[in-house]
């Protein structure tokens, strides 16, 4: 899941997280004549939760929500995102919105919990990770989140290209990175320094020395705290080298893009990165069902207590369990919505994941599994 996504669960499943909520789901729009309609829709919904919430909290009192609504219909700039959709989380003390990447039901619940499914299917597959774009001569460090494409501004003097690497005779030069910090000798180890040599010689030298200073860097000088894995966005011959010398401990090769990003905007850096979600979610379907070699529960009745008990580990719901558009019975589909997200959120505040697939995803393709610990 990605940084965006866990935080805005540890917000909605944390101490401070107390109801009743309102939440709301909807596709967003950036057409003027659309991004009405989705203000109406809004509207129409919170006229709705209003009923609704006066029904099953009659003690409670709704104008807090309403001012918390009346603020988002006014704010003309929360209407104007570009991402697919967005839910909306309101309580007492909470306005939580989290912007999503997915198509889904428009809908409205209120209840005791946040309505969580959206987000964490949102979150499936949908990853946060450093993504390396790097020709033979230079590089580009872009930060993946949700989807968002965010390129990262590098310190004065990091290897962004051959010079600034390697100084301005190239080889022969000073490796002008690393001099201004000191190399240690395992740094120094293996770097080529001038000496005569045909000009293709000379080129792989730099080519290589030029690829160590790039790892020097992240190794040593590049902040991630997070520890989010950097991938390659790479020509196949340049992630070849690159591996031959890379050290860097978040570095991981199982997932790259094989292309040149020569010349690429950060647009079309960002038309790329689906390549990234699908060799990683095939990688992370592979081992869904390896869990199915643990205790398993597979029956609504037993998960839920399993969910409230905090036995369960992994929770795979089938996106078959959620019908678009809540099916001919528009109640009975939102009440079994609702039984869902409760064991969703049992699962998550006692330190579970929750993973919501297409069924032909799902551990050996059912419809509802639980994982459990013990």
């Amino acid at each position: 899941m990605t940084k965006a996504g866990k935080k805005v669960l540890a917000e909605l499943t944390g101490a401070n997280a107390v109801g009743p909520f309102v939440s709301v789901m909807l596709n967003t729009h950036v057409a003027h004549q659309d991004v009405e309609k989705d203000q109406i829709k809004f509207k129409n919904f919170a006229k709705e939760a209003k009923k609704r919430f006066e029904k099953k909290y009659p003690d409670k009192n709704w104008n807090t929500y309403q001012e918390k609504i009346d603020a988002i219909l006014a704010d003309q700039s929360f209407w104007r995102s570009g991402q697919t959709s967005v839910a909306i989380f309101l309580s007492e003390e909470q306005t939580v919105v989290h912007r999503m990447n997915i198509p889904i039901d428009d809908q409205y619940y209120v209840g005791d919990m946040p309505y969580l499914l959206g987000v964490i299917k949102n979150g499936q597959f949908n990853y946060t990770y450093y993504l390396l774009a790097l020709n033979r001569d230079s590089l580009k460090l872009y930060f993946v989140d949700n989807q968002q494409v965010t390129p990262v501004e590098l310190p004065e003097g990091a290897p962004v290209d051959v010079p600034t690497a390697l100084g301005e005779e190239l080889t022969g030069g000073s490796l002008n990175y690393r001099t201004l910090g000191s190399l240690s000798g395992s740094n120094k180890e293996g770097v080529a320094y001038h000496g005569v040599s045909a000009k293709d010689e000379e080129v792989a030298i730099d080519w290589k020395n030029y690829y160590q200073a790039v790892d020097i860097f992240l190794r040593e000088d590049f902040d991630n705290p997070e520890n989010y894995p950097l991938y390659l966005f790479a020509l196949p011959e340049n992630q070849t080298m690159f591996k031959k010398y890379a050290k860097v401990p978040f570095f991981s090769s199982e997932v790259a893009i094989s292309a040149s990003p020569a010349s690429l905007s950060t647009q079309d850096i960002a038309a790329q990165i689906g390549e990234v979600a699908k060799q990683r979610a095939e990688k992370e379907i592979t081992a869904y069902q390896k869990l199915m070699d643990k205790k398993f529960m597979d029956q609504l009745v037993d998960i839920v207590p399993a969910a409230k008990e905090g036995r369960i580990s992994h929770l795979f719901i089938a996106t078959s369990n959620l019908v678009d558009g809540f099916g001919e019975d528009p109640d009975t589909e939102y009440d079994r919505r609702q039984v869902l997200n409760t064991m969703a959120d049992y699962v998550v505040k006692n330190g579970g994941e929750v993973f919501i697939l297409d069924q032909a995803d799902a551990p050996d393709e059912k419809s509802l599994v639980a994982i459990l610990r013990y």
